[in-house]
């Protein structure tokens, strides 16, 4: 995987005319079904952001890409699952996937719309919570809302710790205008994830009705 890494390193470096378009090919196999289980989008997050950060590629350039490319990608996914309903998630290789595939439909039964937002940032489960999504019926509408703003906070967050550490904080306030505009967009992204995972966090209120039926 490290060798694998390297590889793609180089060739984003080498060809920087194609950067934009692998950035957006990486995001979406890692927003794919299933697929995104097996494609390193951290590490190579982290490397995409470090050659932003040392100016060998232009960041909103590699922020259009990603972000459309983890757009299409769930969206493909949330696809499948309302064109293939419940099956999908009993079939190979997902059949594979139980643990995950339970824990996905837990989390998306208990938080909805929440679920899609978060779930970008949760490991195994974001490879799997779109098609849940579409397999449980969730509103097209209300999906892509959440699909494209979990995008919007999830590329910056994944480039930032790189470019950060290729530029230093210091050095990167004082950079030109859209270097300091990107890096209030990345701190403005990471509170509203913060935020976001303290209100699905926070115990939900059941209604009088139904702590009554309990006693």
């Amino acid at each position: 995987m490290a060798d694998f890494i390297e590889q793609v390193r180089q060739f984003i470096e080498t060809h920087q005319e194609w950067a934009g378009l692998v950035t957006g090919l990486l995001t979406l196999g890692e927003s794919l079904v299933l697929v995104g289980l097996f494609v390193p989008a951290t590490a190579l997050m982290l490397v995409t952001g470090g050659l932003v950060g040392s100016g060998a590629l232009d960041g909103w350039t590699i922020l259009a890409w990603g972000v459309a490319g983890a757009v299409v990608g769930d969206a493909i996914s949330y696809g499948l699952g309302r064109w293939l309903g419940p099956g999908i998630l009993r079939r190979r290789p997902l059949d594979r996937q139980r643990q995950t595939v339970a824990r996905a439909r837990l989390f998306f039964y208990r938080y909805g719309f929440a679920s899609v937002l978060l779930g970008r940032f949760l490991g195994p489960l974001r490879a799997v919570i779109p098609t849940v999504a579409g397999v449980m019926g969730m509103p097209q509408g209300r999906f892509q809302l959440a699909n494209v703003l979990s995008a919007l906070v999830w590329m910056p967050a994944m480039l930032a710790p790189g470019y950060l550490a290729a530029r230093g904080m210091e050095d990167g306030l004082a950079g030109g205008g859209g270097q300091v505009v990107m890096l209030i967009g990345v701190g403005i992204s990471v509170m509203l994830g913060l935020w976001l995972l303290a209100t699905l966090l926070r115990p939900r209120r059941q209604p009088a009705g139904a702590r009554r039926a309990k006693h």
